[in-house]
């Protein structure tokens, strides 16, 4: 949704997507998310006097339901333009590059966890290849990547945490508009806020049961190892620097390490907290089983009255949308499907690819189908044991031969 604001009416949050009224004719690059005050007065130095701004990828309090679709116009029109630039994949070649990449990744950041479980020496520059490589794969097709976030080995929760909070946050930062450079940064920041967790005896991190005191003490010292590994690498990364030390920290003051809440805490801060949360609800876990995605985006929304920022709650929804990219849904015809491209104009018709019949319990050839153009519809968002189906399994050892 379009609106004109004078200059002094914007504030930060707000998507400028154009310049509508000046003093003098300045060609001022000024499309993007106003992130601070500052550059608020700028743009009144230079004889900005109204913008038209984006309401929809404004970080903004407005009405939004998980039940009903959401427009993205803006995105659309980026996406589509992307495509125009370069040949589309399929769905199938896009999948397949993007696995490669994740295991590549993976094996990479296996690597210098190990390192940092022995009391090796680490740089953070080790990491900076493969961070660059995701966001590279982000620009090039969101939507192959991010279903690789909703694969997920038994046991590897650590390593895939890590590289799926890199993943939605260079995602989710290139929803809001951030610019390339920020995106890279943030990207960064998602590959390592947690990567003080290697530091954690195996048997806290595997423990089913409640944490005692001193084990819960343990684990919130991840935060400050990630922090000092940083400062070893004596890089200017302040964003970096931000999430690491703020990404536990929540909105009404609960979170840790320091207990701050609402102001004192960055928009990078926040978003992290968002991607670590949905991540970790949408992942088994020793004393839980993990949420459907479309479940854990409910909790979120419920949830970030008091813990998580409620504006970006709904913009992170937007952006992966109601039935992410690599949901496991149950169509109304009785099929079973993995989500594997999503619809910006309608968001609950996605592509999807059915292979399994509710009706017969049996496998089925594996079918594409655009559901914006076939008369079926998801009904809900299911887990695989649901099924007796091992996802994962099925993705590398079928899906993505087949496809």
């Amino acid at each position: 949704m379009l609106k004109l604001f004078s200059i002094d009416e914007v504030r930060p949050g707000m998507f400028v997507n154009r310049v509508t009224r000046q003093t003098a004719q300045l060609k001022i690059k000024t499309q993007g998310l106003v992130k601070e005050q500052g550059l608020i007065e700028k743009l009144k130095a230079r004889g900005i006097l109204e913008v038209e701004i984006d309401l929809s990828r404004s970080i903004l309090h407005q009405e939004l339901t998980m039940d009903s679709p959401m427009d993205d116009d803006n995105s659309a029109d980026d996406d589509s333009q992307a495509a125009a630039a370069k040949p589309q994949q399929t769905e199938g070649e896009a999948l397949n590059a993007s696995h490669k990449l994740y295991e590549q990744a993976k094996s990479v950041q296996s690597q210098f966890f190990k390192k940092v479980r022995k009391g090796g020496k680490v740089s953070i520059t080790e990491l900076m290849g493969t961070s660059a490589d995701i966001i590279d794969s982000v620009f090039d097709n969101p939507d192959a990547l991010c279903c690789l976030t909703l694969i997920k080995e038994r046991d590897q929760y650590l390593l895939e945490h890590s590289l799926n909070c890199s993943i939605l946050m260079a995602v989710f930062a290139r929803h809001l508009g951030f610019d390339k450079e920020l995106i890279d940064e943030l990207g960064l920041a998602g590959l390592l806020m947690d990567v003080g967790m290697a530091t954690i005896p195996e048997d806290i991190l595997s423990k089913s049961g409640r944490l005692d005191q001193g084990e819960t003490q343990i684990v919130e010292g991840h935060v400050d190892f990630g922090l000092e590994l940083l400062e070893q690498s004596e890089m200017d990364l302040d964003v970096v620097r931000d999430v690491i030390a703020n990404h536990h920290e929540r909105m009404d003051g609960s979170g840790y390490p320091r207990g701050k809440g609402g102001d004192y805490l960055s928009v990078y801060a926040r978003m992290a907290a968002i991607v670590d949360s949905y991540d970790a609800m949408t992942s088994d876990r020793p004393w839980r089983k993990g949420l459907p995605p479309t479940q854990a985006l409910k909790r979120l929304l419920s949830s970030s009255q008091g813990l998580l920022d409620q504006s970006l709650v709904q913009q992170f929804i937007r952006c992966v949308g109601v039935h992410p990219v690599g949901s496991l849904v149950k169509l109304k015809s009785g099929k079973l499907a993995i989500v594997v491209r999503a619809n910006k104009q309608d968001p609950l018709c996605p592509v999807v690819m059915s292979f399994y019949s509710v009706r017969t319990n049996m496998y089925n050839e594996i079918k594409r189908l655009d559901l914006s153009k076939v008369g079926d519809e998801i009904e809900t968002s299911v887990r695989p044991e649901e099924f007796k189906i091992n996802l994962t399994k099925f993705f590398k050892d079928v899906l993505l031969k087949q496809v």
